[in-house]
């Protein structure tokens, strides 16, 4: 039986679900993320990239190379509902899926042959989802995920490439080195002083010497160069950590204004656990300084998921955490070690009253949703929140409108 993988990409999705709301947005350079001075470029259109411009970038370096751009503020929960139609149309369409991200999806087709022709399969497929989403969407089509997802950039924008089986490595051989998935900016230039730009090059290496170059990852680069790496197909991710950040729009030393964050940030996060019946027993903060410099500190504690135990535990760990009494730009917590289960009753420490509390605060934010109720104490940080079950075996959602 040939084995058939097929990557599904959304094309600049942000954007074209901006343009799908606003039809005057058609054809015009646009960009997507944090509007303010340190926001990030999440998405940008086709018509602002031969101006340099990509994700990741400081959207204020965007404005300055595309001045004539449409700036949109992200809105990680629109996007989700267009990514939920797409999902909801490829689950009933294939047998076992993986969700890579809010726009990336894999497929396996092995076996379809025999019935539909693979690719004719996958064809019909992008067809529908255009028709009944409205958006965009390229695949790649090939024995194995890294060979499809690269095929899938080639066919880019709204297009549609098959690789069939032995013409793997001619497909390749002739692409960029930064094309193969796990290349980074780092080992791109390790590479590059090596005189090595093309993929065919790393074709013609011995294993040998690129394990030497690069450790364990050389032996992953040169599978995929190969066309030989065949990673599984996850169909559910399992969430061993839960995290969340705030960079604010000023730096600041307000005290109060720091400790309101994070006691918001542990408050939800141990909403969250008891919401998905987990308990986590590694607790994480980070700061980050005006000057970028970025520090964390970690405690292990017995399996919890109760705001008695997480939040003055994330607060300890902050008060160690912040000695060099500069402008803080960012703040961020962190639960890791997440397994299932309820939280276990202290007969010492823990009261009846307590835990009646609890549950009744999580059954009003269940009802009304998790900003309805809380303690007085995060009362200023009332964007502290999530917009999806983080346990639903979806991989984490990344925001819209983030900052730098």
């Amino acid at each position: 039986m040939k084995k058939y993988i097929l990557h599904l990409d959304l094309d600049t999705f942000f954007v074209s679900c901006e343009r799908l709301i606003d039809s005057r947005l058609q054809k015009k350079p646009l960009l997507v993320g944090g509007t303010g001075d340190r926001g990030v470029v999440a998405a940008c259109s086709y018509e602002t990239r031969r101006f340099g411009i990509h994700s990741g970038m400081s959207m204020k370096i965007a404005k300055r190379l595309c001045p004539e751009a449409t700036i949109i503020r992200g809105n990680t929960g629109t996007y989700s509902k267009f990514s939920n139609i797409v999902t909801e149309i490829i689950k009933e369409s294939v047998p076992v899926f993986e969700k890579a991200s809010i726009d990336e999806f894999y497929a396996d087709l092995s076996g379809m042959d025999a019935f539909f022709g693979s690719y004719k399969y996958a064809s019909e497929l992008r067809q529908r989802i255009i028709k009944e989403s409205g958006l965009p969407i390229s695949f790649g089509l090939s024995q194995n995920k890294i060979v499809s997802k690269v095929a899938t950039g080639e066919a880019k924008p709204n297009n549609q490439l098959l690789i069939n089986k032995g013409f793997e490595k001619s497909f390749l051989a002739p692409l960029s080195i930064r094309k193969i998935p796990s290349v980074g900016e780092k080992t791109y230039k390790i590479l590059r002083n090596l005189g090595i730009d093309k993929v065919k090059l790393i074709q013609e290496m011995p294993l040998e010497m690129m394990i030497s170059v690069l450790g364990a990852n050389g032996k992953t680069i040169w599978k995929r160069a190969n066309g030989i790496d065949n990673p599984p197909i996850i169909a559910f991710h399992e969430r061993k950590s839960l995290s969340t950040e705030r960079t604010y729009t000023k730096d600041t030393i307000d005290m109060n204004k720091l400790k309101e964050t994070i006691f918001a940030m542990a408050e939800n996060l141990a909403y969250q656990l008891r919401k998905g019946d987990k308990l986590a027993a590694t607790i994480s903060v980070k700061i980050r300084y005006s000057d970028f410099n970025t520090y964390s500190k970690q405690v292990k504690i017995p399996y919890t998921s109760a705001d008695h135990i997480i939040i003055p535990t994330v607060l300890e760990l902050f008060q160690k955490l912040y000695q060099r009494r500069l402008l803080i730009r960012l703040v961020g917590v962190k639960v890791s070690d997440i397994v299932s289960g309820n939280y276990q009753i202290n007969l010492f420490d823990d009261t009846e009253q307590m835990l009646d509390l609890y549950n009744a605060m999580d059954n009003v934010r269940n009802k009304y949703g998790e900003k309805s109720i809380m303690r007085a104490a995060a009362m200023g940080a009332k964007s502290i929140g999530r917009f999806n079950n983080p346990f639903n075996g979806e991989p984490p959602l990344v925001l819209a409108h983030r900052k730098q």
